[in-house]
C-alpha cells in the first residue's frame, strides 16, 4: 500500500503492507510536527539559521527540547549547517520508527526526496536530478534490510530549498535518514565554483565527497552534475531504468579520498 500525506509543507509518500502501518505513520509526522513548530515559536532563530544551532544551557534547563529538535541539532552541527536542513530525513526517520516498533517489516517515508526504509524485500530507489540526463533514468537497488536505511537528496537546481551547491542531485546513503539529510545538504553546498556545465571536471567533483566522508553512519554518496555521475563509499547497485538518449558519464573518488572503493579507483565510464 503506498499513499500521499500532504501536511503544511510536508508532502510525503508512505508505503507499507498494512493500512494501520501508514496511519501510524502519519500520527507521528503530525505529532513530531506539532512539537517543532511549538518549539520555533519560542526559538525562531532555529528556523531561520545556515549555522548550528547551539542551546543555551538556560534553554535546556526551561524545557524538554522535543527528540526531532535534538536528531536535527545533532545531524546539523556535524556537517556544520543549519538545523532546518534534516527537518525532512528526521520526521521520515521518527515515522519509519514508529512503523517498525509497532511490528512493519516493510516500512518507507518519501518526504520530498528525503527517504527512510526498512524493507523485508528489494526495493528500487530513484533519483530525480532535474534536468540531467540521469533523472528518472537510475536507480538504488536496496537489498532487504531490518535496519533503518536513509537515501536523502539535495539539489541546488531543483527545489525551493537554499542550497550554496550547483548539483542537480547530491544523494547520501546512510544508516540514518536524519544524518543522511544533514550530509546531502553539505554535499550539495560542496559542488561549486570549479565545474564548469560546458567542461566539467570529473576528479574535481569528486573532491566534493570529502565534506562527508569522515562522518561514521555515512555509508555512501552519489553527485549528479549535469552529465557527470561521481560516486563514493558503499552505495547500493546503480541500475538503469531506461535507455538514455544522452551519453554520460560515471567516475569514482581519487584513491586519497577514500580507501573503501580502492577497486573502482580511476576509472572512467563512457555510456553511449
Amino acid at each position: 500500500m503506498r499513499e500521499h500525506f500532504v501536511l503544511k509543507e510536508t508532502s510525503a509518500w508512505i508505503t507499507a503492507d498494512d493500512e494501520r502501518y501508514i496511519e501510524i505513520a502519519k500520527e507521528q509526522i503530525k505529532e513530531h510536527r506539532k512539537e517543532l513548530e511549538r518549539f520555533i515559536r519560542w526559538h525562531p532563530f532555529f528556523l531561520v539559521t545556515l549555522e548550528p544551532y547551539r542551546m543555551d544551557d538556560e534553554d535546556e534547563g526551561e524545557e524538554e527540547i522535543p527528540e526531532v529538535v535534538r536528531r536535527m541539532i545533532r545531524a546539523s552541527a556535524i556537517f556544520g549547517v543549519g538545523p532546518m536542513s534534516a527537518v525532512a530525513g528526521t520526521l521520515a526517520e521518527l515515522a519509519v520508527e514508529a512503523m517498525r516498533d509497532a511490528g512493519a517489516t516493510h516500512a518507507m517515508v518519501d518526504n520530498g526526496g528525503d527517504v527512510a526504509l526498512i524493507s523485508d524485500r528489494e526495493l528500487l530507489v530513484g533519483i530525480y536530478a532535474g534536468d540531467s540526463p540521469f533523472s528518472n533514468r537510475i536507480a538504488f537497488r536496496v537489498r532487504p534490510s531490518s535496519s533503518l536505511i536513509g537515501i536523502c537528496t539535495s539539489s541546488g537546481t531543483v527545489g525551493h530549498s537554499i542550497s550554496f551547491g550547483h548539483a542537480d542531485a547530491a544523494t547520501v546513503i546512510g544508516s540514518s535518514a536524519s544524518l543522511a539529510d544533514a550530509a546531502a545538504t553539505a554535499l550539495c553546498n560542496s559542488v561549486r565554483g570549479a565545474h564548469s556545465r560546458s567542461h566539467p571536471h570529473p576528479y574535481s567533483l569528486a573532491e566534493s565527497f570529502r565534506s562527508i566522508s569522515h562522518v561514521a553512519g555515512i555509508k555512501g554518496a552519489v553527485v549528479i552534475y549535469h552529465d557527470v555521475l561521481a560516486k563514493w563509499g558503499e552505495i547500493p547497485p546503480l541500475v538503469r531504468l531506461s535507455s538514455c538518449a544522452h551519453p554520460y558519464r560515471i567516475c569514482y573518488t581519487p584513491e586519497s579520498c577514500d580507501s573503501r572503493e580502492s577497486s573502482q579507483v580511476a576509472r572512467l565510464w563512457i555510456h553511449r
